[in-house]
């Protein structure tokens, strides 16, 4: 009796522990959907903020979108290997600008027009204020995202 006793205990210890590596790859999973989600909705935020008119935008606003270029340059990657999500504009190469345009408008700066003279721009911030309106459905993505 004493036998079957400790046979049974045993069997049902080896159940209750999970298989780690099936936990990491529903989690690895998890992380890559979630970021991805979570990409997807901060760019569609951003792009939607930017509105197309000639004039420009007021500091503190939005940026303009005079000729649809950083709207349509605006991706995201989720990289599974270091779990984070990475959003925003890529380098738009110009002669205006040197490239610098985008984190410009974000942050604020000096930007070279032509190579022959440096202008300051006021911020107009748009993938901090995307991020920071879509951060409350992170949560919500979490939730029951691991899964067998």
């Amino acid at each position: 009796m004493r036998q079957f006793l400790i046979s049974m205990i045993g069997m049902n210890f080896k159940q209750l522990f999970a298989d780690s590596k099936a936990v990491l790859s529903a989690a690895d999973r998890a992380s890559r959907k979630v970021l991805g989600k979570f990409g997807a909705y901060v760019r569609r935020t951003a792009k939607q903020s930017i509105r197309k008119r000639k004039r420009p935008a007021l500091p503190g606003s939005p940026p303009s979108s005079h000729t649809g270029l950083l709207k349509r340059h605006i991706y995201f990657f989720a990289d599974a290997q270091s779990r984070n999500v990475v959003i925003g504009p890529i380098r738009l190469s110009g002669r205006a600008s040197g490239g610098e345009a985008p984190h410009a408008l974000e942050e604020g700066g000096m930007v070279s027009i032509a190579g022959k003279r440096k202008v300051r721009i006021q911020p107009r911030p748009f993938m901090g204020p995307a991020m920071e309106k879509e951060k409350p459905q992170l949560p919500q993505l979490w939730r029951n995202s691991i899964t067998k």
